[in-house]
Protein backbone atom coordinates (compact mmCIF):
# COMPACT_ATOMS: atom_id res chain seq x y z
CA UNK A 1 0.00 0.00 0.00
CA UNK A 2 1.30 3.44 -0.91
CA UNK A 3 1.41 6.42 1.43
CA UNK A 4 -0.99 9.27 0.75
CA UNK A 5 0.56 12.71 0.28
CA UNK A 6 -1.59 15.71 -0.65
CA UNK A 7 -0.15 19.22 -0.61
CA UNK A 8 -2.23 21.93 1.00
CA UNK A 9 -3.98 24.70 -0.87
CA UNK A 10 -6.03 27.70 0.19
CA UNK A 11 -9.05 25.38 0.30
CA UNK A 12 -7.68 21.96 1.23
CA UNK A 13 -5.49 20.65 4.03
CA UNK A 14 -2.09 19.03 3.91
CA UNK A 15 -2.50 15.27 4.20
CA UNK A 16 0.26 12.79 4.82
CA UNK A 17 -0.82 9.26 5.72
CA UNK A 18 2.08 6.87 6.24
CA UNK A 19 0.96 3.27 6.02
CA UNK A 20 4.27 1.89 7.33
CA UNK A 21 4.41 3.95 10.53
CA UNK A 22 0.65 4.30 11.06
CA UNK A 23 1.01 8.05 11.50
CA UNK A 24 -1.73 9.89 9.66
CA UNK A 25 -1.52 13.69 9.58
CA UNK A 26 -3.93 16.32 8.38
CA UNK A 27 -3.63 20.05 8.91
CA UNK A 28 -4.89 23.30 7.51
CA UNK A 29 -8.26 24.37 6.12
CA UNK A 30 -10.84 22.06 4.53
CA UNK A 31 -13.29 24.06 2.45
CA UNK A 32 -12.88 22.37 -0.93
CA UNK A 33 -14.93 23.69 -3.83
CA UNK A 34 -15.55 20.11 -4.94
CA UNK A 35 -15.61 18.02 -1.74
CA UNK A 36 -15.84 14.65 -3.50
CA UNK A 37 -12.79 15.39 -5.62
CA UNK A 38 -10.69 16.07 -2.53
CA UNK A 39 -12.17 13.61 -0.02
CA UNK A 40 -12.78 10.51 -2.17
CA UNK A 41 -9.09 9.50 -2.36
CA UNK A 42 -8.66 10.21 1.37
CA UNK A 43 -11.65 8.09 2.37
CA UNK A 44 -10.64 5.33 -0.06
CA UNK A 45 -7.12 5.28 1.39
CA UNK A 46 -8.55 5.03 4.93
CA UNK A 47 -10.80 2.15 3.88
CA UNK A 48 -7.84 0.27 2.37
CA UNK A 49 -5.67 1.05 5.40
CA UNK A 50 -8.30 -0.40 7.73
CA UNK A 51 -7.96 -3.72 5.89
CA UNK A 52 -4.24 -3.95 6.70
CA UNK A 53 -3.26 -1.35 9.32
CA UNK A 54 0.05 -0.75 11.06
CA UNK A 55 0.42 -2.16 14.58
CA UNK A 56 -0.34 1.27 16.01
CA UNK A 57 -2.25 4.12 14.37
CA UNK A 58 -2.09 7.77 15.33
CA UNK A 59 -4.33 10.24 13.54
CA UNK A 60 -3.02 13.79 14.03
CA UNK A 61 -5.57 16.43 13.16
CA UNK A 62 -4.63 20.11 13.29
CA UNK A 63 -7.36 21.96 11.46
CA UNK A 64 -7.72 25.71 11.35
CA UNK A 65 -11.23 25.44 9.90
CA UNK A 66 -13.44 22.99 8.02
CA UNK A 67 -16.91 23.22 6.55
CA UNK A 68 -19.87 20.88 7.07
CA UNK A 69 -19.09 18.62 4.10
CA UNK A 70 -15.54 18.17 5.37
CA UNK A 71 -16.80 17.56 8.89
CA UNK A 72 -18.85 14.63 7.60
CA UNK A 73 -15.82 13.18 5.81
CA UNK A 74 -13.65 13.51 8.93
CA UNK A 75 -16.30 11.59 10.83
CA UNK A 76 -16.25 8.87 8.15
CA UNK A 77 -12.46 8.62 8.65
CA UNK A 78 -12.95 8.31 12.40
CA UNK A 79 -15.54 5.56 11.89
CA UNK A 80 -12.97 3.66 9.79
CA UNK A 81 -10.52 3.90 12.69
CA UNK A 82 -13.28 3.01 15.13
CA UNK A 83 -13.49 -0.34 13.34
CA UNK A 84 -9.84 -0.94 14.18
CA UNK A 85 -10.46 -0.21 17.85
CA UNK A 86 -13.25 -2.77 17.88
CA UNK A 87 -10.71 -5.30 16.53
CA UNK A 88 -8.35 -4.45 19.43
CA UNK A 89 -5.88 -2.46 17.34
CA UNK A 90 -4.01 0.39 19.01
CA UNK A 91 -5.48 3.64 17.74
CA UNK A 92 -5.29 7.20 19.04
CA UNK A 93 -6.37 10.60 17.77
CA UNK A 94 -4.17 13.59 18.57
CA UNK A 95 -6.46 16.61 18.20
CA UNK A 96 -4.42 19.82 17.92
CA UNK A 97 -6.07 23.17 18.54
CA UNK A 98 -4.99 26.69 19.32
CA UNK A 99 -5.71 27.61 22.93
CA UNK A 100 -7.78 30.56 21.71
CA UNK A 101 -9.93 28.36 19.44
CA UNK A 102 -12.54 26.91 21.79
CA UNK A 103 -14.80 25.96 18.88
CA UNK A 104 -12.22 23.61 17.35
CA UNK A 105 -11.55 22.08 20.78
CA UNK A 106 -15.29 21.46 21.24
CA UNK A 107 -15.62 19.91 17.78
CA UNK A 108 -12.88 17.46 18.76
CA UNK A 109 -14.78 16.64 21.95
CA UNK A 110 -17.93 16.03 19.89
CA UNK A 111 -16.05 13.60 17.64
CA UNK A 112 -14.56 11.85 20.66
CA UNK A 113 -18.07 11.31 21.99
CA UNK A 114 -19.20 9.71 18.70
CA UNK A 115 -16.44 7.09 18.48
CA UNK A 116 -14.60 4.70 20.78
CA UNK A 117 -11.14 6.03 19.92
CA UNK A 118 -9.00 7.59 22.64
CA UNK A 119 -8.40 11.29 21.96
CA UNK A 120 -5.53 13.39 23.22
CA UNK A 121 -6.21 17.12 23.06
CA UNK A 122 -3.10 19.18 22.46
CA UNK A 123 -3.44 22.94 22.78
CA UNK A 124 -0.81 25.31 21.54
CA UNK A 125 -0.06 29.02 21.24
CA UNK A 126 2.00 28.71 18.09
CA UNK A 127 1.97 26.01 15.45
CA UNK A 128 3.64 22.90 16.89
CA UNK A 129 2.56 19.96 14.71
CA UNK A 130 5.54 18.62 12.80
CA UNK A 131 4.98 17.35 9.30
CA UNK A 132 6.79 14.64 7.41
Amino acid sequence: MKNLNIESSAYTPYVYFDWHTGILEMKGRAIPENPDEFWTPVIKWMHNYAQNPAKKTILRIDMEYFNMSSSKRILIMLYQLNTLVKLSNKVKVEWYHRFADEDMFEVGQDYEYMVKIPFEFIGYEEHTLKTA
